[in-house]
């Protein structure tokens, strides 16, 4: 899982990586680490986390696309650095390979315990994405989907891994490197300006993304703060432009939202049974679906690897209609079960949760459904 997440950032153009070793996310580094020299690629082991988010936004700012990759305890130091690209509207990709917490926890064993974490991290408003591959040929593709929705939207993007999908061996077939579309977003170089001195680094505009440039690339001047700011990047504390620029920034989240794909379904149709899941747990829930329609009971997927921001036509699509929903998460408390009906006003019915570092299998599933119904 974390060569496949690490090929897919060399596919996508990545050319600065900064982290700080920490499981199951070291795997990340190494892999990228060990094929930097051909594909030109800055390696840097930070002294610490706050240093690696840190240098991540830097080169991104110059324009290098750049990432960092962490586990729970990491991500805690990175977020103030995740509200300064909130604020200065700088894209920057940051993978989370969850293991159980708090604290150290389990530090070799799985969880999926920090969704809502990373959904609610940083201070302040400011969009953000949140993908979860379920498979390594998908992770591939997400972490290229996540740079080009970083670059897009000027904003951070999250991909949340765990212990169990990042150490995982997987057998795959041959990956389609054809496929992989580079969208850098709107970078403007001295064609783009009818003057240097008209560029406006946050300039207001329908869809809330304002047109970059890249320090020292043009004739024009990056003014760029973290604090509050007016359309040329100057401090300010007018109410008026304060207002402005807030819902500058959340306008963001609509466009997001187009982007996210929907939920896998497996199989197609309608079923009694829904197993809702979201990232690792795809192979076991898959699995157990086969089994459960094999001995007549009637069981489908429904699978979110495209977590935040939510598109609620994505259900209506889905066509839930009056099945049972069985939320499987590994974690105490069902969070992206709560995160669901909250989002879609539909109730999940019965919630299958296993929180002690151990993944599921596809027959645990099944007997626990079992057992419910």
């Amino acid at each position: 899982g974390s060569q496949a997440m690490a090929l897919g950032a060399m596919a996508s153009g990545l050319k600065f990586y900064s982290g700080y070793p920490m499981s199951p996310a070291t795997a990340i580094m190494e892999f990228v680490s060990a094929h930097a020299d051909p594909y030109n690629i800055v390696v840097e082991q930070a002294e610490d986390e706050i240093a690696a988010i840190n240098m991540a936004i830097g080169a991104s700012f110059a324009g290098a696309r750049a990432m960092t990759a962490t586990s729970g305890g990491g991500f805690c130091l990175m977020v103030e650095a995740l509200s300064l690209a909130g604020m200065t509207e700088t894209p920057v990709v940051i993978i989370v390979a969850q293991r159980p917490g708090p604290s150290t926890g389990l530090p070799t064993r799985t969880e999926q315990a920090d969704l809502n974490f990373v959904m609610h991290a940083g201070h302040g408003d400011f969009p953000i994405a949140i993908l979860a591959p379920g498979r390594p040929e998908q992770a591939f593709y997400l972490v290229c989907k996540a740079f080009n929705l970083a670059d897009k939207y000027q904003t951070p993007v999250i991909v949340l891994g765990d212990q169990h999908f990042n150490d995982a061996i997987f057998t795959v077939g041959e990956l389609a490197f054809q496929n992989i579309r580079i969208d850098r977003g709107h970078i403007f170089t001295d064609r783009d300006l009818p003057s240097p001195q008209e560029y406006k680094r946050y300039a207001p505009s329908e869809s809330g993304i304002s047109p970059r440039i890249l320090p020292g690339q043009t004739q024009a001047v990056v003014y760029a703060d973290s604090d509050e700011h007016t359309e040329e990047g100057h401090i300010t504390e007018s109410a008026r432009v304060r207002n402005q620029m807030v819902c500058k920034r959340m306008q963001k989240l609509e466009g997001l939202r187009r982007d996210i794909s929907p939920p896998e379904i497996y199989p197609s149709g309608h079923a009694e049974h829904v197993l809702l899941g979201w990232g690792s747990t795809h192979g076991a829930i898959k699995e157990a679906v086969d089994t459960l329609n094999q001995n007549k009971i009637s069981a489908q997927m429904v699978h979110y690897s495209e977590l935040f921001p939510f598109n609620p036509q994505h259900v209506a699509a889905a066509g839930f209609g009056k099945s049972k929903i069985i939320a499987v998460e590994n974690n105490f408390s069902g969070q992206f079960a709560d995160f669901f009906t909250n989002a879609t006003g539909l109730s999940v019915d019965q919630r299958i949760l296993k929180f002690d570092g151990r993944p599921f299998t596809a027959r645990e599933i099944v007997d626990r459904i079992k057992n419910v119904i």
